[in-house]
């Protein structure tokens, strides 16, 4: 092993304590709440019966009726974030209640203010984000047990049924999955810092190893998931007003705002995960999905987009392993940067069976749904994207990292 190089002493090592992220749950929140204090009691009894509300468009009546609740009796970090997923969930069924035709324009200040607060209290936007619906969504049934389908629920839920429950939590287990690839993704950057080849070359075999089994884990969306009910019925209520034809002005947030506020509705492009590996890789997409991406950064935990910043600002594994010219480095380097490649091509697949396909068989039929299809989101991805031409983009230049003998 080669002597340590002088820049340990003066760069700390990464560590993802630094960052609250977890050694076992990664991103995922730990333990999720899933009751808050008695104050909120009205917020409770609401959100335990969205589905039906949503469904039977009762949801607008029983949020105007609502109290405005005293924020400041949240006091824990979970209780917060719990806060934040009824409130955004809250806000997503009383916008969309009635279907893409008929938004509401105006949140009322009962359920706008509480949400901005609670927002500006995790540095998170007002609507429902990643953080939200995944992280933060999930519950054992059985806690000695592992964590696999069979054995988790979510804590609030909208309609869709089992396939929402399907969504979500194929969504947790895919974080889960990462898990492995962080914490390898840590010991690869520390590796470099410490001039550790042979810790490095460990590092990069299990982030290979992680992402192909995020790719495995992905592929239970097919079992659970049909991909009419999430076209028709579960899409609508993570579309955002921003970039949405169905909400061009954007949405008043009644006493915080007399202007429309604009943010982007939820996005695969909000968890961390694919942020932190591009980051680390070394991966440059385009200027217009670079933009994007970025701008999907504010939607995360504050400190989890610290975590990116912090690999971002690192040191460079291509420019090390170049510099290097070990040839089992940049095979294993390559290995990842494939098989990342192969997971954002497997991620096409399955937008397309759900979003194109899906969207082109609402098209011939009527809808049976009360809320129907959303017409002018059909090309879009949740967050507002074009959303083929970006997979597509991202994917290419993931493939365009590797390293070549002449490199």
């Amino acid at each position: 092993m080669e002597p340590p190089s002088q820049n340990v002493k003066t760069t700390p090592l990464l560590s993802l304590e630094r960052f609250h992220i977890s050694e076992d749950y990664g991103f995922l929140l730990p333990n999720p709440l899933k009751e808050l204090p008695d104050h909120f009691r009205p917020w409770m009894e609401i959100a335990n019966k969205l589905p039906h509300l949503i469904e039977s468009q009762q949801l607008q009546a029983q949020v105007n009726k609502m109290p405005l609740l005293n924020c400041q009796l949240l006091q824990s970090y979970r209780e917060q974030r719990l806060a934040h997923l009824v409130l955004s969930l809250m806000t997503m069924g009383y916008i969309w209640q009635r279907g893409e035709t008929h938004p509401q324009k105006v949140l009322p200040r009962n359920l706008a203010l509480p949400l901005v607060e609670v927002s500006r209290n995790l540095g998170l936007p007002p609507i429902l984000v990643h953080s939200d619906l995944v992280l933060t969504n999930w519950t054992p049934r059985n806690p000695e047990r592992p964590m696999e389908i069979g054995n988790l629920d979510i804590i609030v839920s909208f309609p869709g049924g089992e396939s929402l429950r399907g969504f979500i939590l194929v969504t947790v287990l895919v974080e889960k999955a990462a898990v492995p690839g962080i914490k390898a993704l840590v010991q690869g950057v520390n590796a470099i810092l410490q001039r550790n080849q042979n810790s490095l070359f460990q590092a990069l075999q299990q982030l290979r190893l992680s992402i192909q089994d995020i790719t495995r884990t992905l592929g239970q969306m097919h079992d659970y998931v049909d991909p009419d009910i999430f076209y028709a019925v579960i899409r609508i209520f993570l579309s955002g007003w921003k970039d949405n034809p169905a909400m061009p002005v954007g949405l008043i947030y009644e006493g915080v705002s007399t202007e429309p506020l604009q943010y982007s509705g939820g996005s695969a492009a909000q968890s961390t995960v694919l942020h932190a590996f591009d980051e680390f890789l070394g991966i440059r997409h385009s200027k217009e999905s670079a933009d994007f991406l970025h701008r999907m950064r504010e939607y995360m935990p504050p400190s989890h987009k610290a975590f990116i910043e912090e690999i971002h600002s690192g040191p460079s594994l291509r420019d090390h392993i170049l510099s290097s010219a070990n040839g089992q480095l940049r095979t294993a380097y390559n290995q990842c940067v494939e098989a990342l490649a192969d997971l954002r091509s497997y991620h096409i697949a399955v937008v397309t069976k759900y979003l194109i396909t899906a969207a082109t068989k609402a098209k011939g039929r009527r809808p049976n749904s009360l809320l129907g299809p959303s017409q002018a989101l059909e090309e879009r991805g949740t967050g507002g994207t074009v959303v083929l031409r970006f997979l597509k983009s991202v994917r290419d230049k993931t493939l365009e990292a590797v390293l070549h003998q002449s490199d």
